[in-house]
């Protein structure tokens, strides 16, 4: 076991653990230095649809999808038989107003049961100041809420969706995470962020992972088998990418994109994710 019995028990119990050391600094370093060093070379920051299905796209992210630290944390939870449904960079630039509204993420998801857990790699150090997720503990233990979408252009959220009714903020409980650190939450944990006050970005990794009885109910949706086996074959499977971007990368993630896409907006006229 990666986690303790305690951590097992804290999870279930509150619907989050942190902070689980997964990387050192110096290879949270190395793979802040790969997305960088992409976006050096396209002139612009990762954004639209690349922040999402990334490891479809990048070696290095697929490395992460697959790292024995982060899979032996999570198996501890879900189970020994893993996908990879989806991954998301949340970045908040340097002095930016980008932030994340009160929300939780079974919201769009399409997918059933909820044994579905968030692996919250940390980039770069996570602070207050910086914009770390706050935690509602327990809530993932309510009944689905509901939302309204605002697209607003500063969340960071695929409809800039946010819970309908009042939060308890005195309960919130902030998740500070050195870099290499992860977080793990339920789909159903009511959480969100602020907006990034200091000088440097601040970058995270979430990679979503559900246990193999998992089904998508809106979409027929794809995902990777990580560890162990697929007895329930819900998902087609998606491939490895074997060098950055290269055309095969490029089509597998395009149309994986396409299907969550048609999950994530169903009801509204988006055709893609937000830049």
């Amino acid at each position: 076991m990666r986690l303790t019995p305690q951590q097992v028990g804290d999870y279930h119990r509150n619907g989050y653990v942190f902070p689980v050391r997964v990387l050192s600094a110096d290879d949270a370093s190395h793979y802040r230095r790969r997305l960088e060093s992409h976006e050096a070379q396209a002139g612009k920051p990762l954004q639209g649809n690349f922040r999402h299905k990334t490891h479809l796209l990048f070696t290095w992210a697929d490395e992460l999808v697959h790292h024995p630290a982060i899979l032996d944390a999570v198996e501890d939870v879900i189970g020994p038989d893993i996908l990879c449904w989806t991954t998301n960079f949340f970045i908040k630039e340097a002095s930016s107003p980008g932030f994340v509204s009160w929300h939780q993420d079974s919201t769009y998801w399409g997918l059933d049961p909820d044994d579905v857990i968030t692996a919250w790699v940390a980039f770069t150090e996570v602070t207050p100041d910086n914009g770390c997720m706050q935690f509602i503990p327990g809530s993932h233990k309510v009944e689905q809420l509901p939302h309204v979408d605002t697209f607003h252009r500063d969340n960071l959220l695929s409809r800039g969706q946010e819970i309908a009714v009042e939060v308890d903020k005195s309960s919130a409980v902030g998740i500070p995470l050195k870099a290499g650190e992860m977080s793990l939450h339920h789909i159903k944990l009511v959480h969100g962020s602020d907006a990034n006050r200091t000088l440097d970005r601040r970058i995270g990794l979430a990679i979503r992972y559900i246990p193999t009885y998992v089904r998508q109910t809106k979409v027929r949706d794809s995902a990777m088998l990580v560890r162990g086996s697929d007895n329930y074959h819900h998902f087609d499977y998606e491939p490895r990418p074997v060098a950055d971007l290269d055309d095969a990368a490029l089509a597998a993630h395009q149309e994986s994109v396409n299907r969550q896409v048609k999950a994530l907006y169903s009801g509204t006229d988006k055709q893609a994710f937000r830049a």
